[in-house]
């Protein structure tokens, strides 16, 4: 299993180095190149490499976490997603105003899959605060818990196995519409709730 991130921001890096604390590899890539991810991924470990936005998109598993008003110029002109899975971390919403996009009663997950057509979308990692994705999952006792959603069950069952293996619960709130609303910031009640998981 390959995983491809597309989004070198606070969340994307979070995001890899989570993975590179567990050994996972992985390829990141951002809008202006490999070279500008140097001295990221030289932080982050061998296990984490730089590459093109088109490397990160042909992995099976292809994370997204990209400032909302760029997400479409940041998935154009990809290859075919062909059932792939994409891990959709984005809110619809941007610094430093935070001002909420109007979605006109869509959730954004629903948006995202419009953008990638044929991929099968998970919702998931878009909850915490950066830091706190970044921490060690294993505090308080517990293991800190990371919601998840979508439509296609074998999906979200890669991304829960994905979730167990760098150290956090999964807990899957449904579909898309069900589940992605109620973890989207604004709007949703889960945003920001740190939950552990005792025993």
């Amino acid at each position: 299993m390959t995983i491809g991130i597309i989004g070198s921001g606070a969340i994307g890096a979070a995001f890899a180095r989570t993975l590179a604390r567990a050994g996972i590899e992985a390829t990141i890539s951002n809008s202006r190149g490999p070279e500008s991810l140097n001295e990221l991924v030289q932080d982050l470990g061998p296990s984490i490499k730089a590459g093109t936005r088109e490397e990160a998109a042909r992995a099976d598993i292809v994370f997204i976490a990209v400032n909302w008003t760029k997400l479409p110029a940041a998935l154009a002109g990809l290859p075919d997603w062909s059932g792939r899975i994409v891990i959709d971390a984005n809110n619809p919403i941007e610094a430093p105003l935070f001002k909420p996009v109007d979605l006109n009663g869509r959730v954004s997950s629903e948006v995202v899959a419009d953008l990638v057509p044929g991929a099968r979308v998970v919702k998931a990692f878009n909850h915490l605060r950066a830091a706190v994705l970044a921490g060690d999952p294993r505090s308080d006792g517990g293991r800190r818990v990371l919601f998840y959603s979508g439509n296609d069950s074998a999906a979200k069952a890669e991304v829960a196995a994905l979730i167990d293996r760098i150290g956090f619960v999964g807990i899957d709130l449904g579909s898309l519409t069900v589940g992605g609303k109620l973890a989207q910031f604004p709007g949703g009640p889960l945003p920001n709730q740190n939950l552990v998981k005792v025993g």
